[in-house]
């Protein structure tokens, strides 16, 4: 299943985000073994333990909620934090770098789905975010695009306009705020039921769990 899915992802040079949540190391070493090094993890405790276990050159996305007291665990080696969504979240993970002497890449997580259960921002609030002056003043994280999840359901049509909007949202962010970063160049969304929708409107990562491990 993973060159399977490589194979449909190479034509737009979309990354794949291994989930491997709720998984063991030795099921994260079978895919490693196959040549997949980035993986992301949604629970900190889980992340710190297999990034102890495991080869020190993976790739390790933390993609799930943050609390600002876990940030201190991972920030000696996450690769990425996909799911910023709030000013103090930031200013944390920028105080946790500097002590490590890295700069983290960081993606702003957007509520685009219908359901209030998700966590992110709007536009408005990211807006605000990016023009403040505590983050102009922080040198220790580099936003490297967004992230979001669309609604959980089998209109493919809503989720097709979820992904749009998201595409639309780091339109505008990219011509606002990034105009001369071409770091900045990120659109994390898509998982095992809808990844290949969201190639079709831009995404450049997947987060593919239960297609490449089973159901948890």
């Amino acid at each position: 299943m993973l060159n399977k899915i490589l194979q449909q992802l190479e034509p737009t040079h979309t990354k794949l985000i291994a989930v491997s949540k709720t998984h063991p190391a030795e099921r994260v070493m079978e895919l490693y073994n196959q040549g997949q090094r980035i993986f992301g993890e949604n629970k900190v405790q889980e992340l710190t333990a297999k990034y102890e276990a495991l080869p020190k050159d993976i790739e390790w996305h933390l993609i799930g909620h943050l609390q600002t007291n876990k940030v201190k665990y991972i920030a000696a080696f996450v690769s990425c934090i996909q799911s910023v969504d709030s000013l103090k979240l930031l200013a944390e993970i920028d105080k946790q770098a500097s002590k490590n002497g890295r700069v983290i890449d960081c993606l702003l997580q957007f509520h685009v789905a219908e359901e209030e259960t998700k966590f992110g921002l709007d536009e408005t609030e990211a807006s605000e975010l990016l023009q403040s002056a505590a983050f102009l003043d922080m040198k220790n994280v580099r936003i490297t695009g967004v992230m979001g999840m669309a609604t959980f359901t089998d209109d493919l049509m809503q989720v097709r306009r979820e992904f749009q909007h998201l595409k639309k949202i780091f339109d505008n962010l990219k011509n606002r705020f990034f105009g001369d970063q071409p770091s900045f160049k990120e659109i994390s969304m898509g998982m095992s039921g809808d990844y290949q929708l969201a190639v079709e409107e831009g995404s450049t990562m997947v987060r593919v769990g239960t297609l490449l491990f089973g159901v948890r």
